[in-house]
């Protein structure tokens, strides 16, 4: 399918009595709980994901087998994987840490500007097509101290498309939605749980061996975590 005519299906499908929003998508736990709640909310979502030559492609895989279940509109965007250097979910050489849960520092699966991209291809598809919000599964409890993931930064991008849109400059600027970003993993398993999520469906691993989660990278870590901690069965 051409990217054209990728857009004429969005368009297409999306149209609906509910008003749209668009999901940033990863087809892993947090961004399908996302997608989910979306629905929940009253939303028609039309899903957008991402490859950008990342280790972890399998997500891929998955977020389209949930679109498909939904019968939600997906788009994937290629992004060139030289904008994406120095971090070890895109270079063969620099190692996954593994058993690296809990330490201070930023660790290397950071990747530079990723969500400044990912929100700004977003925000131009959801303004284009008139939705009202674009919904991120971005976390500041138990997440790996990505800076793009924080609140100060949600609040700055905010007021960035407020400044920089149409619709911002008009009165009614989009809306980031972050329904995850002040919740710990058990918090989100329970709510995943409560709206339906498939978990057995979702990829989380940042590292996997032929499609299998690794077990050690911190988003494995953190997953299992979040399912022990709040009782709740991966399949």
């Amino acid at each position: 399918m051409s990217p054209s005519s990728k857009s004429n299906s969005v368009r297409t499908k999306s149209h609906s009595k509910n008003p749209k929003a668009i999901v940033l998508f990863s087809g892993g736990l947090d961004s399908t709980t996302c997608l989910y709640q979306a629905i929940q909310d009253g939303y028609s979502p039309i899903a957008l994901s991402f490859d950008y030559n990342q280790k972890h492609k399998q997500e891929l895989k998955s977020a389209k087998k949930i679109t498909k279940l939904l019968e939600v509109p997906h788009l994937i965007q290629k992004l060139n994987p030289e904008f994406f250097q120095g971090s070890s979910l895109t270079e063969k050489k620099i190692k996954v840490p593994k058993n690296s849960l809990g330490h201070s520092e930023i660790p290397n699966t950071y990747v530079p500007g990723r969500n400044i991209l990912f929100l700004s291809f977003g925000v131009s598809l959801a303004e284009g097509i008139g939705a009202q919000r674009l919904y991120i599964g971005v976390n500041a409890l138990d997440y790996s101290g990505y800076p793009d993931c924080r609140p100060e930064f949600i609040k700055a991008y905010s007021d960035a498309i407020r400044i920089g849109t149409k619709t911002g400059a008009e009165g009614h600027p989009l809306e980031i939605c972050t329904p995850l970003q002040f919740l710990d993993k058990k918090e989100i398993v329970l709510l995943g749980s409560k709206l339906g999520v498939p978990f057995s469906m979702t990829h989380s691993c940042y590292d996997p061996v032929g499609g299998k989660p690794c077990g050690k990278c911190d988003s494995c870590l953190l997953r299992k975590k979040g399912f022990q901690e709040a009782g709740v069965p991966e399949k």
